[in-house]
């Protein structure tokens, strides 16, 4: 069942039915596929029903209220029943509000554990909402299999979301101890290794703490760098020297 009537629509309802999974929801009354017919309520009484049926779906605008339109599509019913009550409401409605509550039930206790953090990233809102009704599904159908589990006990489910995040967590940090390295990496790393154990050239270690301008930047930008041409000694800042850490003359005759 669908509460929210920003999702239903009628080609969500087809690619559901092609799941076999049915719907029931209200619908926005700016949906392009809805006929005017249907949404029209001048000339209307309260308690009116309208309906618009394909092969697999079925559409109603019920009227609560004069001039007040609400629209539901369902892929369960294919009649136009109407109840005996005295706001004569179609059976549509009378399923929605007899199961819409357990959309607001989950989303109730996915609340009280949840994994959601403050985050711009609307993509992290949804990955962190299939991990929050993950968790619940699992915990429910655990309960399912072992209804002898902690009987007793008050806070099931925050014990049993800490043993499920144990249980994923740990074979990824057994893995990671007894980790081989590739031969490129091995490489790589002792390349590294090499480059640190070097000692700087003479030109470096005497421009070490000093910084001077730039000789090869105009007066106006006057540009501050420690770093020394390696043949001249001259002080030339990153956007002049090449990766020799020559000056561009030097780097020119060499």
């Amino acid at each position: 069942m669908s509460r929210d009537n920003f999702f239903p629509s009628y080609e969500l309802s087809q690619q559901l039915l092609k799941r076999n999974i049915a719907m029931v929801g209200t619908v926005r009354k700016n949906k392009p596929e809805l006929p005017p017919a249907l949404l029209a309520t001048r000339g209307r009484e309260a308690f009116s029903s309208k309906f618009a049926f394909t092969s697999t779906t079925t559409l109603v605008s019920y009227l609560p209220k004069r001039n007040k339109n609400v629209v539901l599509l369902s892929t369960v019913h294919k009649m136009a029943e109407i109840s005996d009550c005295e706001d004569r409401k179609p059976a549509v409605i009378l399923d929605y509000n007899h199961n819409k509550g357990g959309m607001d039930n989950l989303d109730k206790v996915i609340g009280t554990y949840s994994c959601r953090r403050m985050t711009a990233w609307w993509p992290l809102v949804i990955f962190h909402n299939i991990i929050d009704v993950s968790s619940y599904n699992a915990f429910v159908i655990w309960n399912k299999i072992n209804p002898t589990w902690m009987p007793d006990k008050q806070n099931k489910r925050r014990v049993f979301l800490e043993q499920l995040g144990k249980a994923l967590v740990t074979p990824h940090i057994q893995r990671r101890e007894c980790l081989t390295h590739t031969v490129a990496f091995a490489a790589l790393v002792e390349v590294v290794q090499g480059a640190e154990s070097c000692p700087d050239p003479p030109e470096a270690a005497a421009g070490a703490g000093k910084k001077r301008r730039c000789q090869f930047c105009p007066l106006k930008k006057y540009c501050k760098t420690n770093t020394m041409c390696r043949a001249c000694e001259k002080y030339v800042c990153k956007v002049h020297a090449d990766t020799l850490a020559c000056c561009p003359t030097c780097a020119n005759w060499s």
